[in-house]
């Protein structure tokens, strides 16, 4: 059976890697072996991280609203529930901007769900 050299394969594999580990620190973005390591759990962490953001949006949203519902007198969950019975369909990220952006019309808004 003939010798297999490897050379380009192995070359274009490893190169592929550390390019990937462009960036990190010391010998995580120079050498093979820790850098693979590192790529691989920034490639796992951002996966995750990926799910994770659309959370951490949602929750600080459901926070900003909830700060400005309460300078009008009224709690996060029933302005929400509120909104629904006004018939009223505006989703978090929007109230928040209202909230920190226009807080005149989110209180007419309030106004609104609050005589609902």
């Amino acid at each position: 059976m003939a010798r297999v050299k490897r050379g380009n394969v192995a070359r274009k594999r490893r190169k592929k890697i550390l390019k990937l580990a462009k960036g990190f620190r010391g010998s995580h973005s120079k050498l093979f072996r820790t850098a693979n390591q590192q790529v691989m759990k920034a490639l796992r962490n951002a996966y995750r991280d990926r799910r994770r953001r659309k959370r951490d949006f949602r929750r600080l949203w459901i926070t900003r609203i909830n700060a400005a519902t309460r300078q009008h007198g009224m709690s996060y969950s029933r302005f929400i529930g509120q909104l629904k019975q006004a018939d009223i369909h505006l989703n978090r990220k929007m109230l928040a901007q209202m909230a920190v952006l226009d807080p005149e019309g989110f209180a007419k808004i309030v106004d609104v769900a609050s005589n609902a």
